[in-house]
């Protein structure tokens, strides 16, 4: 597929639970479209700390995000941000932005509780994490640019994968700037995010 038909510069944010095919996701957009740059944020809790969520400095973790995020935008990468983001305070910040024009999009991936359970259980030893997630999980604010994908087998993955192929290809898209409200400054989500990963250390 040609990847100048993506249309303009795209900060998409993965949000599922784990196993839910997030990463999955992001390799093919990253291995069909080389205008496109991954964050992994769980790379970047092991890179710095080697930890994983929490880990002892989460705010550290989401302003490198933030930074190598904007770096990619102003060298006209689009970016994927591999998380689990599953708090609404993380998701706004990862799709705020101070470059423009930028389409902020919200990749919220789901698939049955079984299919998590089984899945976790064969790639982390047991389903305790899916549990875990349940407590953690909130449903996403409709102020957000949303597109919900579907995991539960590959060919719904492959049907959910060509309509986001098409809204990424599309001139008149509904989460163009132009089409979606206004999010925070910059500055002040980041100081809200402060305030929300100090109170959860």
């Amino acid at each position: 597929m040609d990847s100048r038909a993506i249309k303009g510069l795209w900060n998409v944010v993965l949000s599922g639970y784990p196993a839910s095919g997030k990463t999955m996701l992001a390799q093919r957009l990253l291995a069909e479209k080389p205008c496109f740059a991954r964050i992994g944020v769980d790379e970047l809790r092991k890179m710095f700390f080697n930890e994983n969520y929490p880990c002892h400095d989460e705010f550290v973790v989401y302003s490198m995000i933030g930074e190598i995020r904007d770096d990619l935008l102003k060298l006209c990468y689009s970016v994927i941000i591999d998380s689990t983001a599953p708090f609404n305070v993380t998701r706004q910040f990862l799709l705020t932005t101070s470059v423009k024009p930028v389409n902020p999009l919200l990749v919220v991936i789901s698939a049955d509780r079984d299919i998590l359970a089984k899945r976790a259980a064969e790639k982390f030893g047991d389903n305790d994490l899916i549990s875990a997630y349940d407590k953690r999980w909130e449903t996403p604010k409709n102020s957000f640019p949303i597109f919900k994908f579907k995991s539960n087998t590959l060919e719904e993955f492959e049907d959910y994968y060509a309509r986001l192929n098409e809204l990424l290809e599309s001139e008149t898209h509904p989460f163009k700037p132009e089409f979606h409200p206004t999010l925070r400054h910059a500055n002040s989500i980041r100081k809200i995010l402060k305030g929300f990963l100090g109170k959860r250390a």
